[in-house]
């Protein structure tokens, strides 16, 4: 119960301090492979729809946050698309039409376990034999750990990912794409080495084409502040707000670069980082934006680094004391809140910027619509109401 409890606390403290950065899309040998150009200057290099109606893409990880956006994008250029869920029937109810319906319209929904090998081949295959090609021309993965902690991670963003990869070479299927993340980059957490681990697998493979894109944020991992603001609380940070900056991309900018990734052979078997049109915004930066977009004036809570180490230590004393594997989660959770704290999610180079709506067009339109909510990464958002039937 006290291992319960205290990893409860950690991950909301974490989780509202961090803006809720650390659980973005993620992914073994530091530095063994270097990331290449790939021309991701302008949202406007998007291939033409006709080019893809005919073709067959598979997603993974549909049902989450940036799945949900790529579903989209996909059947907007004309795929035909199928997304693997584990229960179709969530996805048809009331709750799960007010989830996702708008994002499913002219979907194709496949139950499926991507953790269950065998049955994960038979339903590519059966994919397969309904398209129009008798081939499927892309599995985009967007699978990610919801918690980030060792045995969760190896089991999606490595195991399952890797059935999706092996399903996909058994049935002959074409191109592989990976949502990654940047923070791989420097990868001292167990979901990092995770990713890592399959993005080595990918790459040691030759049956499939791949792009493996890793995005230094996405706009709703930077909004997670956006509720409480409103109700008058600070904005939260660490340091002196300036200890990092990032460039976030919107997720349907983001989701348009995975989709085109497919087609776009200059982006045949490369690594890229990827990151949105702003200049380096730090937290600080980041919280002005917020406060602009809410027409209130800025208010900030400052709070020292020292905190996540407290937390960390006192926690991982206590897992090695007693071996519980709740609290070896707790402290590692600590770890992926002090790293989104401490390092930079930015790219630089103009090569390695796409897409054209910046952070604060996202801030202003939120500030007024509200966030779309997302049962796994919203920690304010309210829940859609169940549509009638």
């Amino acid at each position: 119960m006290v291992g319960k409890r205290l990893f409860a606390f950690v991950a909301l403290v974490v989780g509202l301090l961090t803006t809720g950065e650390a659980f973005a899309p993620t992914s073994e040998v530091r530095g063994r492979l270097s990331t290449k150009k790939h021309g991701a200057k302008s949202a406007s290099s998007s291939l033409s729809v006709l080019n893809a109606q005919k073709k067959t893409a598979v997603i993974a990880g549909a049902t989450g946050y940036i799945g949900k956006a790529v579903v989209r994008e996909s059947i907007r250029q004309g795929y035909e698309t199928y997304a693997l869920v584990r229960d179709v029937s969530k996805i048809r109810s009331s709750d799960g039409q007010a989830l996702y319906g708008e994002s499913f319209e002219g979907v194709k929904l496949m139950e499926c376990d991507v953790c269950e090998p065998d049955q994960l081949t038979a339903k590519l295959q059966e994919i397969s034999d309904l398209s129009d090609t008798k081939k499927i021309d892309m599995i985009c993965s967007c699978l990610a750990s919801r918690s980030g902690v060792k045995k969760d991670a190896y089991k999606i963003d490595y195991q399952a990912t890797l059935n999706c990869l092996e399903s996909g070479r058994k049935v002959g299927a074409g191109h592989f794409v990976l949502l990654s993340a940047f923070c791989v980059k420097n990868p001292w957490l167990q979901f990092q080495q995770a990713k890592l681990k399959f993005e080595a697998a990918l790459q040691a493979q030759n049956d499939m084409t791949w792009t493996i894109v890793r995005p230094t944020a996405f706009f709703k991992s930077v909004s997670g502040q956006l509720e409480v603001c409103q109700s008058g609380a600070p904005y939260v940070m660490f340091g002196d707000g300036k200890v990092t900056r990032c460039n976030p991309i919107s997720e349907a900018e983001l989701a348009q670069y995975l989709i085109d990734s497919a087609s776009d052979k200059a982006r045949l078997n490369k690594i890229i980082n990827l990151g949105g049109p702003d200049e380096p915004l730090t937290m600080q930066k980041q919280g002005e934006m917020l406060f602009k977009a809410l027409d209130k004036e800025p208010k900030f809570i400052y709070a020292p680094l020292w905190l996540f180490d407290v937390i960390i230590d006192g926690l991982q004393w206590l897992a090695d004391v007693s071996g519980a594997e709740a609290l070896e989660d707790a402290a590692e959770t600590g770890r992926i809140g002090k790293y989104y704290a401490v390092e930079d999610m930015l790219t630089t180079e103009p090569d390695e910027k796409f897409g054209k709506t910046t952070l604060q067009e996202h801030f202003d339109r939120i500030a007024v619509e509200g966030q779309e909510y997302d049962p796994y990464t919203s920690m304010f958002a309210k829940k859609p109401a169940p549509k009638e039937t």
